[in-house]
């Protein structure tokens, strides 16, 4: 059974349409777009794509000892990527403010498998896709109220993590 060993809720504000989660040992790069993929990954590093009209983004982290459950709220999009963490120390990146770390302890270094879930506030929007080739409005989302009460946030964004692999 699944433990939770670790959470951290922060708030940032994305830019240029990325948001990234990132090992502090690796230096930051930009990747490119993949049509139809919401995340980009590459080792020590993935980034959510956002819609340019989020100013204001919640965030919370989630350390698992070993595959998170799935959440039952109702989410905009969820994706899950595997990346390894050489040196398991996290900070959050956008372009214009850079890496601030976070301080969601991971048990150990190594490779592995986030799933994240956003949901965007339907009182903020109208909101378009980031994903690549595609200028659609996306759909209100239903059950935002229950997930993050702060008005003033445009997307709440959970990321769970848990290990799959030691690193080599």
């Amino acid at each position: 059974m699944s433990r939770l060993l670790d959470v951290c809720e922060t708030r940032v504000s994305p830019s240029y349409r990325l948001l990234g989660l990132v090992d502090t040992s690796v230096d930051t790069c930009l990747l490119d777009a993949e049509p139809g993929k919401w995340l980009l990954s590459a080792p020590g590093m993935v980034y959510l794509q956002v819609p340019s009209e989020v100013v204001r983004a919640s965030v919370r982290l989630e350390s698992w000892t070993t595959r998170a459950p799935v959440s039952d709220a109702s989410w905009s999009g969820s994706e899950e990527v595997e990346v390894e963490l050489p040196e398991g120390e996290l900070a959050l990146f956008t372009i214009d403010s850079g890496q601030w770390p976070v301080s969601l302890v991971l048990p150990w270094a190594g490779v592995f498998r986030m799933r994240w879930h956003w949901i965007f506030n339907p009182e903020r929007g109208p909101f378009t896709s980031p994903v690549a080739d595609v200028t659609e409005l996306l759909p209100k989302s239903a059950g935002f109220e229950e997930s993050v009460m702060d008005t003033e946030i445009d997307q709440h964004i959970l990321i769970q993590i848990w290990r799959t692999a030691a690193v080599a």
